[in-house]
């Protein structure tokens, strides 16, 4: 009997559990309210500087009691753990994977001119694509202005309900600390200090940069001498991807739980209702920027897009139910190399750059998300100068957002101030689309991995590095280490 192919398992459970968290919602013992936790009143220091002085105040914190529905503390604590512990698996490997993947593929290369070829063609490429998602992204919200005549009452209440809490001043104190830190700061976060202490953190493009630095330095010593270290790495990076094969098999379920979370942690659906105009804006900017992938991936690899769609869709599921493109790292690389056709040492250079860099949904987003929020609140503000700062800005951001769920929000904030945007506004802005960001970063991180899987299959036809799959399972030796 044939198998069932893993990308319906995972569609499956996915399915499964949107049913599940609307039964469990739907019953009166899953929507009564409990008790999560009680927060006594206190007072907080604030200190501000008004005309040139220091002026220090004490803001009173009334007391607060924070309640959930019965269904969303069942999930977190009984489901949820489930989908981390996935989440846990695939952030355990990413970093070796990484590292092997990358000192092999550049070891490989046995020409460093190869090396400046391959990275001159895939950051231009990922530059081009973030290009075309926010220009996209701009022409759908000035066509569509989903923020236009947006009742005052609503703004009051999304206002209200989002402007103070804790997920949009955590987005604000990110900003403000990353824009703090001066114009080459991410420059020097390239280069680590101590390797071991970037691993343990998963600094991602410091990891790149150590990798890159150790694969170039074999090509410079004797073969001989670097050939034990190639072949540890080549070791490494099998075991790895077996890991992806045995962590993988768990996926529907995670997927399930997942999914689960997200649909009882939304607990105002009519705000939602309001904001499904800027929502469509962003999802259907995000399919263009499908449309665009396939093209490319017709036109120039001479490939079927429902063939690639069909090889990478486990990784895209994967991406949307993580919103972490490094989470999902390890599947991508798994289905570029082994189902796509995708040279070894394309992806393990291409596709860890991409996941770092490149953010064509988020980019997108972040056009739509400014433009839409000033629509609301500022809108005699637009112009055309002001739309050109936000694609310079907001493909500077791009490079510089995290692979991790709701980064873009981070970034939006920048990108809104670099318009001259009111900084006493910002928190109604972030507020405004607050309640919508987790679906639509689901949705944009898919986007995310798609790209990347497109330009590593873009690189390596152009480097004759694409070639036809040979894909492995998590058994393929089983039976002869049984026997």
């Amino acid at each position: 009997m044939k198998k069932m192919a893993l990308h319906w398992k995972i569609l499956i459970g996915m399915v499964l559990g949107v049913i599940f968290a609307f039964i469990l919602l739907s019953t009166s013992w899953g929507s009564e309210k409990v008790v999560l936790k009680e927060i006594a009143a206190s007072e907080e220091i604030v200190q501000q500087i008004v005309n040139g002085e220091v002026v220090t105040t004490v803001k009173e914190i009334p007391a607060q009691i924070i309640k959930t529905t019965r269904a969303e503390y069942f999930i977190s604590r009984w489901i949820k753990p489930f989908g981390t512990i996935f989440i846990n698996l695939l952030k355990l490997i990413a970093v070796p994977l990484i590292l092997a993947s990358l000192i092999k593929g550049v070891s490989d290369l046995k020409d460093i001119a190869k090396i400046k070829k391959m990275g001159l063609r895939t950051i231009a490429i990922y530059i081009v694509t973030t290009l075309v998602a926010i220009i996209i992204g701009l022409g759908i919200v000035n066509t569509v202005r989903p923020g236009a005549g947006m009742p005052q009452d609503t703004i009051e209440k999304i206002k209200l309900k989002y402007a103070d809490s804790d997920g949009v001043t955590d987005k604000l104190t990110k900003a403000a600390a990353q824009k703090d830190a001066g114009p080459l700061q991410p420059l020097v976060d390239i280069f680590p200090d101590n390797v071991f202490k970037s691993l343990g953190d998963a600094k991602m493009l410091q990891i790149i940069f150590f990798a890159l630095f150790v694969g170039i330095c074999l090509l410079l010593i004797p073969e001989s001498k670097a050939k034990p270290m190639i072949d540890i790495f080549d070791s490494l990076n099998e075991v790895v991807m077996k890991m992806v094969d045995l962590i993988m098999l768990f996926a529907p379920y995670a997927v399930f739980a997942l999914l689960a979370n997200v649909i009882v942690a939304f607990d105002d659906p009519e705000i939602l209702l309001k904001l499904v105009s800027y929502g469509l804006c962003v999802v259907g900017g995000l399919l263009l920027m499908i449309v665009f992938y396939l093209i490319i991936v017709s036109v120039y690899t001479k490939k079927s897009p429902l063939w690639f769609l069909k090889q990478i869709s486990p990784a895209q599921l994967l991406a949307f139910s993580t919103s972490s493109s490094a989470a999902t790292l390890p599947v991508t690389m798994e289905r570029v190399e082994e189902h796509i056709g995708v040279d070894k040492e394309v992806s393990g250079f291409v596709l860890p750059v991409g996941a770092t860099i490149n953010m064509d949904g988020t980019s997108l987003y972040q056009a739509i998300a400014a433009v839409f929020i000033m629509q609301v609140l500022t809108p005699e503000n637009i112009n055309f100068q002001v739309q050109l700062i936000i694609v310079f800005t907001a493909l500077l951001a791009s490079i510089g957002s995290a692979a991790v769920p709701s980064a873009g929000m981070v970034m939006l904030v920048i990108v809104l101030e670099s318009v001259g945007f009111d900084p006493t506004l910002l928190p109604i802005g972030l507020a405004l689309i607050f309640a919508i960001d987790r679906p639509l970063d689901m949705c944009r991180t898919v986007i995310n991995v798609t790209g990347d899987a497109t330009v590593s299959m873009v690189v390596a036809k152009s480097l004759d590095k694409l070639h036809e799959p040979h894909p492995k399972n998590w058994d393929d030796n089983y039976p002869a280490k049984k026997a």
